[in-house]
């Protein structure tokens, strides 16, 4: 028995957010104070730094558990499944859904609940719940869903990655042009092919690390100090995943019996270009390899970081032959890794 991705879905929003569309922000510093420069320089230094030159915002009717559902339609129908017999819905996000101009979330019932609930799903034997897991969470659903399955208590599972970022940024803050929407589905199940979920690997480190991100004020003092908005220390995090991410892999690629010549694709949480280039460097480096052409498929250019999106999104645009030269083939070795708030750090390795 071998536990594999047997279908795959995306949502991506269709309204496009440019970076030329910030250049009527009024952003500030951290104590409330103006910056130095331009919008125009800003934003420029912005694209050098994490090669986001646009991401993707929801309509302003949807929720976070409408894009996952929408993505979960996409997944079934894509694995050719009734519904029905999934055993778990696993969604994984951060903030619930969060209501256009509002400032709550609202997470009753879960989010899981709801796009069972939309799926019309009537088995009672569905579990359907939430993980919090920062951006790591839609692998780390995966490991959840190949886990119940590996115990016996489940055949089939739903995960999902969804996420509305644009409804908790701080406009004020230059890292609101980081964060956009999305959402990622996936059907895990056990399979007599062969291939599937070789090895993998998780840990959290909490003690100085778990604040890197965080909720925090806006950098405006003169709006309502009781709201709030999602905060990180980019340099802490930028060091942290160097530091963290490549040895994760190697420990998962070691530990799968394949070597780092077996590798054909990484797909790396798309959380900013430089440190994911940064990172497979790094990771390279611990075999003393040099990086084959192409290894990394990249769509953070185009769609932004939408955390737990990432990765399945990722997937999806590459099966679908919608990312220039980038494609798989029965039989491939690939990883997955992402890094993300707690701090967690994860990666999967997986014979396609």
């Amino acid at each position: 028995m071998n536990i594999k991705i047997t279908g795959i879905g995306s949502y991506i929003p269709s309204s496009i957010e440019k970076n030329e569309d910030f250049n009527q922000h009024i952003f500030l510093n951290s104590d409330g104070s103006s910056f130095g420069h331009s919008n125009e320089v800003i934003i420029e230094k912005f694209k050098a730094i994490t090669g986001i030159g646009e991401r993707r915002y929801v309509n302003p009717m949807l929720n976070c558990s409408d894009i996952a559902f929408f993505a979960a339609e996409k997944a079934i129908s894509n694995a050719n499944i009734d519904p029905e017999t999934l055993d778990y819905i696993i969604v994984a996000h951060n903030f619930g859904d969060v209501k256009h101009n509002t400032i709550q979330s609202d997470m009753v019932p879960c989010l899981a609940s709801r796009v069972k609930h939309n799926l019309r799903i009537k088995n009672p034997k569905c579990v359907a719940y939430d993980i919090l897991f920062g951006c790591p969470g839609w692998i780390q659903g995966v490991i959840q869903a190949q886990a119940f399955i590996k115990a016996g208590i489940a055949k089939r599972c739903l995960v999902i990655g969804a996420e509305t970022l644009s409804r908790v940024v701080d406009k004020h803050d230059r890292d609101s042009m980081i964060y956009s929407d999305g959402a990622g589905a996936s059907i895990i199940e056990a399979t007599e092919d062969d291939g599937g979920i070789l090895a993998h690997e998780t840990a959290t480190y909490s003690y100085d690390e778990a604040y890197y991100l965080h909720f925090g004020n806006s950098y405006n003092k003169d709006l309502n100090p009781d709201t709030r908005y999602i905060k990180m220390d980019g340099r802490k995090i930028y060091e942290f995943a160097l530091s963290h991410v490549p040895q994760a892999m190697k420990t998962c690629l070691d530990n799968s019996g394949y070597g780092i010549e077996d590798v054909k694709k990484i797909f790396i949480h798309q959380a900013n270009e430089k440190m994911d280039e940064a990172i497979l460097k790094r990771f390279y480096r611990l075999y003393r390899a040099n990086i084959p052409e192409g290894i990394m498929p990249m769509s953070i250019s185009k769609l932004g970081n939408s955390s737990v999106a990432t990765v399945p999104t990722l997937l999806d645009l590459v099966l679908q032959n919608k990312i220039e030269n980038q494609s798989l083939s029965k039989g491939d070795v690939i990883i997955f890794a992402s890094v993300g708030a707690g701090m967690h750090i994860n990666s999967i390795v997986y014979k396609y």
